[in-house]
């Protein structure tokens, strides 16, 4: 299988990539939409969407019932109703801006998810091969690099509107990423200092942030949210601010917005810039747990491959050492970790009230970037006082 992809043109591998992130970006941002829902109504002591089903799936006993029950259908509902219902365009707006706004949103939704590895496998050298579309030396660089223009997206959308209160939402959007996003960068500064020792070759690849994670050795095994709390909490907090997660979602406050940036839009391409919001959520959550929450490694001081070597001598069975089942295992070690971060994103939502406009610049720059800064500077004097002693 792997000579067959290698023996393919690298535009049609370009291109089957890029059918790839689409056909799994989007159900999961749906996904995300429907899950919203359900933890907001589970929170809240209601049952929820709950009604919607399939004609031919009332007829199956207890399956119709059972996804009918959980909300599987609306989020086909939502889907088809978002496709194609009629896109009204207020006569006011720029109507080509209008229209590029939401797929400009969806292209750094898109590209970011192509440098972030989501799993591994081992070759026959007992060497990690990370599963990843682009495994490039520089992940994190790109995943900052590209993110951040899907602020332009907003302040488009804000500005082509030709109304005060998108316009507002689209400046808000710019000022609350330039605020946070300093304070992003250096949160993972010290984590690439510690990895990056004196005299081996520079890195910012993500894969090896997981593979320093899972030497052996106390050290070697310990997740960096323990080793650096501080950096992994003010990334958090960023990355609520970046994604415009509530108590964040300046942008798009409706107490005092309307709807913000997104007030004049409606149907598909009101639904692209919240597909790019929940992609920006499962991007954000994948980066958080490759550099402080171990990635594929099932538990601190447990990396993969112990897993996989435990499994093979408790069940003497070939296939658990096989790339296939090994790169499997790891997908879903890595994918429940980005799904309790993504139910945390839910759980903060609904539970901590929205900050005002001024209390969100006073927290990026004023609380936020000394912390930041004092982080950085603390880990740099003590990881150069560990290395100077050894």
């Amino acid at each position: 299988m792997i000579d067959f992809w290698s023996s393919l043109h690298p535009v049609v591998q370009g291109l089957i990539k890029g059918l790839a992130v689409i056909m799994v970006i989007f159900p999961l941002a749906g996904a995300c939409s429907m899950a919203e829902r359900k933890v907001s109504a589970w929170m809240q002591g209601r049952p929820g969407p709950n009604r919607a089903i399939v004609p031919w799936f009332a007829w199956i006993p207890f399956v119709g019932t059972f996804l009918q029950r959980l909300g599987v259908f609306h989020l086909m509902a939502d889907g088809a109703k978002f496709l194609f219902k009629e896109e009204p365009v207020p006569g006011h707006v720029n109507k080509l801006y209008f229209a590029l706004a939401p797929a400009i949103a969806m292209m750094p939704a898109l590209t970011t998810v192509t440098v972030v590895p989501f799993g591994a496998y081992f070759n026959s050298a007992g060497e990690a091969i990370p599963l990843v579309l682009a495994n490039v030396d520089v992940g994190l660089l790109a995943v900052f690099a590209v993110s951040s223009l899907g602020v332009y997206s907003l302040i488009l959308a804000g500005w082509a509107s030709n109304s005060k209160y998108p316009f507002l939402g689209g400046v808000r959007a710019s000022a609350q990423l330039i605020s946070y996003e300093l304070s992003m960068t250096l949160s993972v500064i010290p984590v690439f200092l510690w990895i990056n020792a004196p005299g081996t070759p520079g890195t910012m690849s993500l894969a090896k942030v997981v593979e320093f994670q899972s030497l052996p050795g106390f050290w070697g095994g310990t997740w960096f949210v323990f080793l650096m709390p501080l950096s992994a909490f003010i990334f958090l907090v960023s990355l609520f601010a970046e994604t415009n997660r509530q108590p964040f979602d300046m942008p798009e406050s409706e107490a005092d917005l309307v709807g913000g940036f997104h007030t004049e839009y409606g149907a598909f391409k009101w639904s692209l810039f919240f597909v790019a919001e929940y992609s920006h959520m499962i991007v954000g959550s994948g980066v958080f747990t490759l550099l402080f929450f171990g990635g594929w490694n099932p538990l601190p001081w447990l990396p993969l491959a112990d897993l996989v070597g435990w499994l093979h001598h408790a069940t003497h069975a070939a296939w658990t050492l096989h790339p296939l089942f090994v790169g499997v295992l790891s997908l879903g070690i890595f994918l429940g970790k980005v799904v309790a971060l993504i139910f945390i994103f839910m759980w903060v939502r609904w539970t901590v009230p929205r900050f005002r406009y001024d209390q969100v610049m006073k927290l990026g720059w004023q609380k936020l970037l000394p912390l930041a800064i004092a982080n950085l500077i603390f880990y740099a004097l003590a990881i150069a006082l560990i290395q100077k002693s050894a």
